[in-house]
């Protein structure tokens, strides 16, 4: 965001002193009013519920508006990565800033491909739950019991354990999520296939069977790494906003 040259004039009908508020310009979308001082000068607090008209924070990852249907990934519109990107190089660009050259995409993806693989002690631990449980309480359950394994690197301060750590997270929530599925039908779990796709792998590991050979279709592959390309970012919405909620 930039200083715009134009300054908001709030003023209030008992009296009290008004106050000028500063207008930022953002690199797309609305103009934003800043009201960090409102408090400290008036005694006042802003009631917006849901935020509706609050911007919460200078983001350069992700920019919607759902009115005109548009999405940016990092400037790039959704549409192109849709189209002309798969799931993990989508992963690298709002991760890094921009998307991959050849090197560093391969780099990349055997970095994911290798931490595939979740401890065997979650099995257990799936198994404290309902078979009929609610997939959502299963991997919240799940995913917070990662930090069990990994609690050398939940600094969130450090950049090098937030970076090990989102590679984990990518990498090891298809494994989750199927393994999930798999305990709900009474079926034995499949472990990764590295040789295979980020979209196939987890095909393979929900519909493969120790019986037979699963042949991934193609077409199903590619439909949901575009969906996985969709959801990648969650803007400010929801999780997002819960997370930062709690931990600032």
């Amino acid at each position: 965001m930039t200083p715009s040259d134009v300054k908001a004039t709030l003023s209030f009908s008992d009296g009290s002193p008004s106050m000028d508020l500063p207008i930022y310009k953002g690199s797309i979308g609305p103009d934003v009013i800043d009201i960090r001082k409102l408090y400290g000068q008036t005694g006042k607090f802003t009631y917006d519920p849901g935020f509706l008209s609050t911007a919460s924070c200078n983001s350069t990852i992700t920019y919607i508006d759902g009115d005109k249907g548009e999405l940016l990934y990092r400037g790039y519109p959704i549409e192109q990565l849709a189209q002309n990107c798969d799931f993990l190089e989508t992963c690298y660009l709002l991760l890094k800033g921009d998307l991959p050259n050849v090197e560093q995409k391969g780099d990349f993806v055997k970095l994911v491909t290798n931490h595939t693989m979740v401890n065997e002690q979650m099995q257990f631990f799936l198994r404290g739950f309902r078979r009929d449980a609610h997939p959502m309480a299963v991997m919240t359950g799940l995913v917070g019991a990662l930090s069990a394994f990994y609690h050398d690197s939940t600094d969130i301060n450090n950049p090098q354990h937030r970076d090990i750590a989102a590679i984990r997270l990518i990498a090891k929530m298809p494994t989750l999520v199927a393994m999930a599925y798999k305990y709900s039908a009474g079926q034995p779990y499949m472990y990764p296939k590295n040789k295979l796709s980020y979209a196939g792998n987890f095909m393979h590991m929900m519909f493969a069977t120790p019986c037979e050979e699963y042949v991934v279709n193609p077409v199903i592959e590619r439909a949901l790494d575009r969906i996985f390309i969709l959801h990648a970012d969650h803007e400010q919405n929801a999780s997002t906003s819960t997370v930062r909620l709690c931990g600032s």
